[in-house]
Formats: structure tokens, sequence, C-alpha cells
């Protein structure tokens, strides 16, 4: 028992977990993502056991993770062999010491490496329902990729580290080692630790045919020769992780090239990585002054970043930043609410709700029902339901579901989907050769956005992205927005990528509905209201017009605010994207304002689309009342209205003083109190037989639900596509159906 505990790979385990807590901590956030403690419910754990190269999970998607685990692997063992190796003298009189160090440090990363096979293979046999073959591939995979990394570390350390068989030569000695040794920066006293009785107690060592070894005495080595030896190992070891950083660096050019997307579990290894190798760094350069210069560095980034040269925030492709930003201020927007612009936007929309009724005239009798669709955010998830819902319904309508649909709202990925349907739409009526219920749209709106995005994070921007593209004349920036962007533009055919203008006509002829994309202001909580349409009725509730002050303007009519700046010329794409804004996974989004207007992800105060939906009936209503038989509210939502009640009983002390934070997490809950408030007021101002709210929910309808995140495995999107026979789903097919008049049997999908 003595000589297993005396072994050095336990005493390695012993000193990390004495004093490398913080790069053992990477171990144990990678293996809360694993097994889905951490992040659960934005899919995490699917990107590590579910990885997709080029729309494909197999043998390469795989070969990818275990390349990156592989690194991963080296990583910390380069780190902790800069950080340790001088507490084991005895590693400097071997052949190869850091290739010996490697093996005898793999207890945690071999464990790991285990567990995480193990989960694969019950995932994709369990939950995906692969095939043995496919499972076999997949791991075979893995295991080939972290061999070829290690493979190339062990080829570059045997060809580059020097050990003390190259000293004890006839050779002289290298001018920078024969230099007396100063204290070390870790301030390391090698002549008092290399001492039998002194040094950290190493009994046996695996060598590379994984046989123990005896531990010799080093006692009669030459201390000067011992740290040499290492500093020689550790200058190798830090050259090659400044290397890999260019690499990276370098591969930031590179991220238009669908080649070199690599799955986003293997760009979260690479960002690992990276960090333990930084910091790895900070401790071995300042050892105890490690966190006061780690500050005061983020200060100084903070500083220079300030500046417009190193000014790299994201921005609104089509808007022209080197015009004259617009003042923004609560007077500027009063000024508008105010004006006669009200009303002449209200009269536009009121133009275009009169031919749609025209439009409806030879399919119903009598007055039409107002349809007014509103999806939830979800990523993928959300953006697969609501299209699979809403084909679903148009083609038990026979094409009469989106013909009656005035205005789509939401947020995230509804609004991804519904945006690609109605495009669809349009191309089908412009006499496009379009089946609007073909699988392959499904198909397309269901696949992967993280892949891209995750690796032009590792890649570009942790660096300071300098590369530029131009649209519409302006440059600007590339980055993980721009790359979204890029990725859902060939997701979909190119078919999104045009300016906000292009939908002015389609919508004002009601030939398609119009759609409102609310992106939440960071500055001061409002929405962000774009369309190709005026909207500026929409920034006030009714009354704030007839009582001005009565009510504070809480939204903004983008077209109006950002007109000098081409508000029309904004890429419809960027628009989605701001929309779609999910905080850290894409950038907030910077507009020429002054000061200058943030925006993020539409879910932050809305994720449902009920308030843009339930202001434009308040706005509307004396049309509504004269002109249709009341209005359908269809309401797509990726997530259960109600869940259980979330339990806190037993949570002790400690635990129990994040409680009270523990209700900032209940944001979409919070939206459904007041979005069901809202619902009533309108229920009250229609009356209950003028007003229906139908909604279609996703459920789980297998083991796991599916998460929210811009990338949905197979098993995930089976269940999605399942959740529309759940009885209470069929249940509102007939409800609706009956309420637009087209009694029928129900297909169920």
């Amino acid at each position: 028992m003595a000589d297993i505990w005396f072994s050095f790979p336990v005493q390695l385990l012993i000193l990390h977990l004495r004093s490398n807590l913080l790069l053992i901590g990477s171990w144990i956030v990678l293996l809360l993502m694993l097994t889905g403690n951490m992040g659960r419910k934005l899919g995490l754990q699917y990107l590590f056991l579910d990885p997709e190269y080029l729309g494909e999970v197999n043998f390469w998607s795989f070969f990818f993770i275990g390349l990156a685990y592989g690194g991963f692997f080296m990583s910390w063992n380069l780190t902790t062999y800069l950080l340790s190796a001088q507490y084991f003298p005895f590693l400097a009189t071997l052949s190869r010491p850091f290739t010996k160090f490697s093996l005898n440090n793999a207890l945690i990363p071999l464990g790991f490496f285990v567990y995480y096979l193990v989960v694969i293979i019950n995932f994709q046999a369990g939950y995906e329902k692969l095939s043995l073959d496919s499972v076999f591939l997949n791991g075979l995979g893995l295991l080939f990729g972290g061999l070829t990394l290690v493979s190339f570390y062990s080829i570059y350390f045997n060809y580059t580290n020097r050990d003390i068989s190259y000293y004890k030569s006839d050779r002289e000695m290298p001018p920078n080692l024969a230099k007396p040794i100063a204290p070390g920066r870790r301030r390391v006293d090698l002549d008092y630790i290399k001492l039998d009785n002194n040094r950290w107690k190493v009994k046996t060592y695996l060598n590379e045919a994984f046989q123990p070894r005896l531990v010799r005495s080093v006692a009669h080595y030459e201390a000067r020769m011992l740290m040499n030896i290492f500093r020689q190992n550790h200058l190798n070891a830090l050259l090659l992780q400044l290397i890999t950083m260019v690499i990276l660096l370098i591969l930031g050019y590179l991220i238009d090239v669908p080649l070199f997307r690599i799955p986003a579990g293997a760009s979260i290894f690479i960002l690992m990585s990276v960090l333990i190798a930084i910091l790895g760094a900070f401790i071995y350069w300042f050892g105890e002054w490690m966190l006061t210069i780690f500050v005061l560095l983020l200060v100084f980034i903070n500083f220079v970043t300030s500046f417009e040269v190193f000014d790299h925030r994201n921005r609104a492709y089509g808007l022209d930043y080197l015009a004259e930003p617009v003042t923004y201020s609560y007077d500027t927007l009063e000024s508008i609410c105010y004006s006669d612009q009200v009303q002449l936007d209200k009269q536009e929309t009121t133009r275009i709700l009169d031919k749609w009724r025209l439009k409806m005239e030879p399919h119903t009798e009598g007055k039409p029902k107002m349809v007014i669709l509103s999806v939830s955010g979800g990523g993928l998830k959300a953006a697969t339901w609501t299209v699979h819902v809403a084909q679903t319904i148009d083609s038990l309508m026979g094409g009469q579901f989106l013909d009656q649909t005035v205005l789509v709202t939401g947020a995230s990925g509804g609004m991804l989907g519904m945006a690609y349907l109605r495009e669809l739409m349009l191309r089908e009526k412009s006499g496009d050769s379009v089946n609007l219920y073909d699988q392959e749209y499904l198909d397309n709106i269901g696949k992967d956005l993280l892949n891209s995005v995750a690796f032009t994070i590792i890649t570009n921007d942790v660096f300071l992205p300098w590369s530029r593209f131009e649209y519409r004349g302006n440059v600007y920036t590339k980055d993980r927005g721009y790359i979204f962007e890029q990725q859902l533009n060939e997701n979909t055919d190119s078919i999104l990528d045009k300016p906000l203008w292009a939908y002015h006509r389609a919508e004002a002829e009601a030939r398609i509905p119009m759609i409102y994309l609310t992106p939440s202001i960071i500055n001061d909580g409002r929405r962000l209201i774009i369309s190709p349409q005026g909207v500026s009725f929409m920034m006030v509730a009714p009354v704030g017009l007839q009582k001005p002050e009565s009510v504070e303007v809480d939204a903004v009519d983008f077209g109006w605010l950002f007109k000098h700046q081409g508000a029309s010329e904004l890429r419809f794409l960027s628009a989605l994207r701001m929309n779609a804004t999910y905080p850290y996974v894409l950038p907030t989004v910077h507009l020429p304002s002054d000061p200058s207007i943030e925006v993020i992800d539409a879910g932050l105060r809305d994720n449902y689309g009920i308030l843009s939906a339930t202001r434009f009936i308040q706005v509307f209503t004396d049309w509504i009342r004269e002109n249709t038989s009341g209005v359908v509210l269809v309401q797509i939502s990726s997530a259960p209205k109600i869940e259980e009640v979330a339990q806190n009983d037993g949570s002790g002390v400690i635990g129990s003083l994040f409680n009270p934070i523990g209700i900032a997490g209940k944001v979409f809950d919070l939206q459904e109190f007041e979005h069901d408030n809202s619902l009533g007021f309108i229920y009250d101002l229609l009356g209950p037989e003028q007003f229906e709210v139908v909604r279609f929910t996703y459920k789980p309808t297998g083991e796991y639900e599916a998460a929210v995140s811009f990338h949905i495995t197979d098993g995930e999107k089976k269940d999605v596509l399942n959740a529309i026979s759940l009885e209470e789903n069929q249940e509102s097919l007939r409800t609706l159906l009956r309420l637009l008049g087209k009694d029928g049997p129900l297909v169920s999908e």
C-alpha cells in the first residue's frame, strides 16, 4: 500500500489537489458539462455526446473532438509540468522527462476519457438509437483523434527537449544554461528539495512501457544542472504554447471556410486548453502576484479597447456608422410619439389591413377572423417546432393559415423559423417552384449554427479581430455575429440575404404577414421594433397619445430613429440575429446613436411576442371590431406554460443566502404572468367571443427535453416533431380549425 501511496501518479494527484485547484477546476467544469449538471437546458452535454461536422455526426466529427481533447490533455501536462516538475528533481535524471511526467500525470485525464467514452456509448446507443457499428466508429474516431495530437506533441518533445544524457556528454553547456541559477520565479530551492529527506517523496514511477521503476537519489547531481534541464524544458513548453496561439490566430482568418468549422465541443476543449495555458503562464511568471497582475491586466485591456482604433464592437450590417449618430434620449422619443408621424404610420398599416380584408373575402363568409401568430424563443428547438406547427396548420387549412395571419411576433429561434417560412411563402406566391411543406425546409432550419460560432470565438473573438468585409458599401469587422449570419444564410440557401426594404412592398400589399422583430435595448430596457413599415404607433400605449405623459414610452421605432443611418438598408439577417442575440454566445449589437444603443435578445423583454401582439390589437381595436369577426392569437411555445414549483427546502444556511437571487432566473415565468395580465386586458377590450388564444406547446415525449441551443441532435429533433401528437396539441389543432371555419379530420404528425 505504501508503494502505491508514494508512487509518482498518486503523489502528482495529491500535489494538484494541494496546489493546482484552479487547473483541476477545468476538469470539473468539463465533467459538469458532460453530465448535464451544468448547462443542461442549453444542451452543452450534446456538444460532446453528439458532435456535428459538415452536417453529419460520424467518425470525423468525433475525430475532431478527440483531436481537441488530445490538445487539452497536452495543455494540462505542459502547464502542470511547468509548475510542478521542479518538485520532483529525479525527473531531470531520466531520459525524456516530459514524456514520463505526462504518463504519470494521466490519472485525471484517463479517468475523464474512460467516463466520457462510456457516456457516449450509452447516449448514442440508448437515446440516439444508433447501430453498434456507428457507435464503434464514433468511439474509434474519438480515440484516433486523441492519439494523433498526443503523438504529434510526443514527436516534438522527443526531438527538442534535453535531458541528463545530453549534458553528461562531451558537449559544452550552452551559455544560457551555464549561468548561475537565480532564485526561481516560484522560489524553489532545488538544493533543498533534492535531498532525500526533504524532497517530495516518491518511491516509484511508470516508464514508457507502463512498468514501475524505482526512483533513484539525485543528491549527487549538481542543482544547477537539474534546474537548467527543467528551464530548457519549460522554455520549450512555453514556445509550443505560443505557437499554438499563433495558429489559432491564423485560423481566425479561415472562418468563412466550412471545412474549418469544427464541432462546438472541440472548440470548448480548445478554449479550455488556452485558458489553462494562460493561467499556468500567469502562475509561473508572477507567482503570488498573479491575482494582482491579472486584475491590472484586465483594467489595462478595458482601457486600451475603449479607444476607437481598438473598437471592435459588433455592428448591424447595412447601417452607416460614418454618418452623424442620432441622439438617443427620452426627449427624442417623445418628439416622435407626439407628432403627426404616428397617425401617418397608423394610416399606412390600416391600408395593409384593408388589403388583407379584401384578400380574405373570397375565402370566408362574412367577416374574417384575424390571426396573429406569436412564437417563442428557444434556439433551434423553437425554430424547428415553430416551422413544424405552422406547416401542419397551413397544410390542414389548404394553404390558408399563413394568408389569414396578419402579424408575426416573437423572439429568437421561433422568429428564425417564421422568417424562413414566410420567405418561402413569398417565393411560392411569386411563381417559384416551392412546396411549403417539404421536409427539406424543416431540415434546413434545424441545421447546426453553433459550430461556426464556437470556432470563431476561440480563433478570432478571444483575440482582437482584424478581418474585415464589405456589405452594401460599408465595411465591418468579422466576428461570431458575422459568422452566425453566414451560417444561417448557408443553411437556408441564401434566400434571407436581403435588405429590410425588400419586404416593404410584399407586406404593404398584404401578400405576406408583417413581421415585427423586437430586440431588447440594454441601455434602458425598451424594445426596439424593426419593421420595413412605419411602427411609431407601437412606441407607447394608445392612451399615451391621448393623454401625454400619462404612460412612459416603452419602445422605439427602428426605422424612424435610424432613417438617416440607412435603416431600410439593414441586412435582414442582421435583424434576425439582433432578435436572437443570446448573451455571450452572440455579441451584443451597437447601433449608430449617441449614446450608442446596445441591443440583445428579444427574449429579455418578451420571449413570446405577446407584448407586441397585444399592443397591436390595442392600437387597431376599432378597425378590428368593424372589419373582423374577432382575433385568434396563435401562440407557438417551445416550453411548457406552467412549470412545477421548485423546491428550496433543506438548502442549508449558506445555500439559503442565494435563494432570493433565484428569482432572477425566473425571467420567463415572470414574463408569462405579465403576459396573462395583458391577455386578460384584451379579453376585456374585445370580449371573450371576439378574442381567442390557442396554444401549441412543445413538451418532451421521451426521456430528455430538447435543449435551448443553436444545435439540435437527431434525437431531440424527433422528440420535437413528435410533440404535435400530444393530445393537448391535437386539441389545439381542432380548436383552431373550428375557429377558422376549417373543421375536418386531423393528420397527426
